[in-house]
């Protein structure tokens, strides 16, 4: 049975990993002015997020321009040009050499709420089942599944899903961990939420930047999943997130904001809902960020900053024998 289904612009998106790049290979040269002019035009008319956070690229133009020089090092060169991209504070933007590749860090923006070693040690039995790319069990007095989800693999399928929902079936809730989640295959979002709807829902829309001016986007494009033919969870979840869900696991928190039965818990994601594509400068080094957005259902693409929790809860680091993330979560699913 069709899982989700799409217009064709979404087909694309989704389909496309958020580690995967297009490429668009540039002309050749080693000049310093003409690589950071390359990078700022291509930038200048594709990036998709200008707008939403206010950024002045003229200005930056102007600031980074005065740090280069004929003669710098390759090594000089990349840090001005890294430290250019890293202004558009977007994990999805990246410069890469064969030396170092500049990121951003939207992790570092939150507090760090997840140890997963004080979740084996005092909530998971040491034999917790390792299903796919999922691992849980029941916790709770077994009235709760805790499932945790670290990376969209890529490797969702019938056989693990099946086994974790029917095992679960009886549970008063079911926690999924998404913390520190930095996405992957898009494609597993619909593989997991499918399980979880009784009706076709529409989650998010999304758009493309189709021309040079900051505003020029494609029409917004619906994405919708649609129930799976086959076991499906129909009692609470319970979504953990924090600011190193990114990427995919930012689309799922954006995602569930459509579902009612589904309550998201922790801290704001860290973004990432724009799809990233790229090129290569003169010099040979490559590039990427963000040409689309993810819209809201009233249309706004303000989560591109974090998908806010529908419950905020911070880890207490005085006490490293309680997730407080997960006793809040079993506060609401009892």
């Amino acid at each position: 049975m069709k899982i989700f289904k799409i217009t064709l612009l979404a087909i694309i998106f989704l389909l496309t990993s958020c580690e995967e790049v297009i490429w668009d290979k540039g002309i050749e040269t080693s000049n310093p002015k003409d690589n950071l002019d390359y990078l700022w035009k291509e930038c200048n008319e594709k990036y998709s997020y200008f707008e939403l956070k206010n950024i002045d690229w003229d200005a930056i133009k102007a600031e980074y321009s005065a740090k280069v020089y004929d003669g710098m090092t390759e090594d000089s060169l990349f840090t001005v040009l890294g430290e250019m991209l890293t202004e558009l504070k977007d994990d999805h933007t990246n410069l890469i050499s064969n030396f170092n590749i500049s990121r951003f860090g939207t992790h570092h923006l939150g507090q760090d709420n997840f140890d997963w070693r004080i979740i084996v040690d005092n909530y998971l039995p040491r034999d917790f089942y390792i299903s796919g790319p999922f691992s849980h069990s029941f916790i709770a007095n077994n009235e709760i599944g805790y499932v945790r989800f670290p990376s969209f693999t890529g490797e969702i399928d019938k056989k693990n899903i099946d086994f974790i929902l029917e095992k679960y079936k009886n549970t008063k809730g079911l926690i999924i961990d998404l913390r520190e989640n930095g996405g992957g295959q898009v494609t597993d979002i619909f593989k997991l939420l499918s399980r979880f709807v009784e009706h076709e829902t529409l989650l998010y829309y999304s758009r493309i930047k189709n021309g040079p001016s900051h505003n020029d986007f494609s029409e917004a494009s619906p994405a919708y999943v649609e129930p799976y033919d086959g076991i499906r969870y129909k009692n609470k979840v319970a979504v953990l997130i924090d600011r190193g869900t990114y990427s995919a696991g930012s689309f799922t928190a954006l995602a569930t904001k459509a579902l009612s039965n589904v309550v998201l818990i922790g801290d704001t994601t860290g973004g990432g809902l724009g799809l990233p594509n790229g090129g290569q400068l003169p010099n040979g080094w490559t590039y990427r960020f963000s040409i689309t957005q993810a819209l809201t259902l009233d249309k706004s693409p303000e989560y591109e900053n974090g998908v806010p929790p529908d419950i905020r809860v911070a880890f207490d680091w005085n006490n490293l024998k309680t997730d407080e993330i997960i006793e809040r979560a079993l506060l609401e699913l009892q």
